[in-house]
């Protein structure tokens, strides 16, 4: 029954799983990348076609005069899109803090961009590998690179979400006792 109660403990629930999880967030950056362009052409060729003339002068002009798009989703979708944008400006930032601040953070930074940041994802760990050790100066190994990949996402965890972190919440729960 002891056991039983252990196991119970250690199961996590989806949202305590999804809370703050930084890998997952890295996880879906290409995806929210593609979106934010897909999303940006859209709207583009919808305002387009049922306002006959180019997105960019009839949002400004609209804007100026303070009309709005009554009817229409495109302000939303705008709106949605400038979200998404600046949340891949704060990863953006705190991988850039990471690089330059943490000790490690040149190693790291080629781990993460190489396997969640870059334009084109590469097709195998291999070839993750390989292009990290053309960046960095001290050869990683297969076994490295899971090891560092690991403490590069806690570490850029730690500076996306501060003692929030999955990893820190029993500690500040503890002190706030």
């Amino acid at each position: 029954m002891k056991e039983n109660k252990n196991n119970a403990d250690k199961k996590v629930s989806k949202e305590e799983y999804m809370y703050h999880n930084t890998e997952l967030l890295l996880k879906k950056y290409r995806d929210v990348v593609l979106s934010i362009e897909a999303s940006a052409i859209h709207t583009q060729m919808r305002c387009e076609f049922e306002f006959d003339g180019e997105f960019e002068d009839l949002f400004e002009i609209s804007c100026a005069a303070g009309a709005e798009f009554s009817g229409v989703n495109i302000q939303e979708q705008m709106r949605t899109v400038e979200r998404n944008k600046k949340m891949l400006k704060i990863i953006e930032n705190a991988v850039n803090v990471l690089r330059a601040r943490n000790i490690y953070g040149e190693e790291y930074y080629w781990i993460l961009y190489y396997t969640y940041l870059s334009d084109k994802p590469c097709k195998t760990t291999e070839v993750i590998i390989d292009s990290i050790n053309r960046k960095i100066e001290e050869y990683i190994s297969w076994t490295s690179y899971f090891r560092l990949r690991k403490k590069a996402i806690s570490s850029l965890g730690d500076i996306l979400w501060g003692f929030t972190t999955k990893e820190c919440l029993p500690i500040v729960n503890e002190l706030l006792l």
